[in-house]
């Protein structure tokens, strides 16, 4: 079976990255992680990447200054000499310009802790308890020049409990990410994907048969 080869850009820890690796273990799952890619040189995606024996490129912004597009062609270079056809952002903490957004319009996804389109930007479960709402989550969605702002693909809630913290909040928000992330990557890829566990509520899936470009 041919595997869509993708790339996860990250600037942290890389978290959603480890599930993502793990669900591609499986021999059925429609997408290879094939490029582990990052901005900060010392990121612990890249040390989970090579520690996974995955390719692991640091594409470091700080030389290129404010010339963002410069940043983001030499991304795009490495991304076309690895060969990939979809990119999975998981913690990328870098505002995306038109030039990488265009060239990789419907194969780029990102994981957003809020339930959009409610809360995008930064701060979501500290923002999520302050507005008193019952139900948070995060959304896979893809990216567009709008942040925060592409087709959803898929969403899993959690309840608000009482005496949440950002912290506690965050953490069970971050469990359901590392369901939902890999099995919209998945239906994205354009193969059926396993079942998530029972406490992720899936919306909005992308319709049977559905294939990145």
């Amino acid at each position: 079976m041919s595997r869509v080869r993708v790339a996860v850009l990250a600037s942290g820890r890389g978290s959603n990255l480890a599930a993502l690796v793990a669900a591609a273990r499986d021999p059925l799952y429609p997408a290879e992680i094939a490029l582990v890619l990052s901005n900060r040189p010392g990121a612990g995606a890249l040390e989970r990447a090579r520690a996974a024996g995955l390719p692991a490129v640091c594409v470091d912004h700080r030389p290129f200054g404010r010339d963002r597009s410069a940043h983001e062609a030499a991304i795009h270079a490495v991304l076309e000499e690895h060969g990939i056809g979809l990119v999975a952002l998981a913690g990328y903490m870098r505002l995306l310009t038109p030039l990488l957004v265009t060239r990789w319009q419907g194969r780029m996804l990102n994981i957003h802790p809020s339930l959009l389109p409610a809360l995008p930007g930064l701060d979501t479960h500290g923002r999520a308890l302050a507005a008193g709402v019952k139900l948070h989550g995060c959304t896979v969605h893809l990216v567009t020049e709008v942040m925060d702002d592409g087709p959803i693909l898929a969403q899993a809630a959690v309840p608000v409990l009482p005496g949440d913290t950002p912290d506690t909040l965050a953490a069970r928000v971050l469990a359901q990410e590392h369901v939902v992330y890999p099995l919209a990557l998945a239906l994205h890829a354009g193969r059926p994907a396993h079942l998530p566990d029972p406490d992720c509520a899936m919306l909005n899936p992308l319709p049977a048969g559905h294939a990145a470009p």
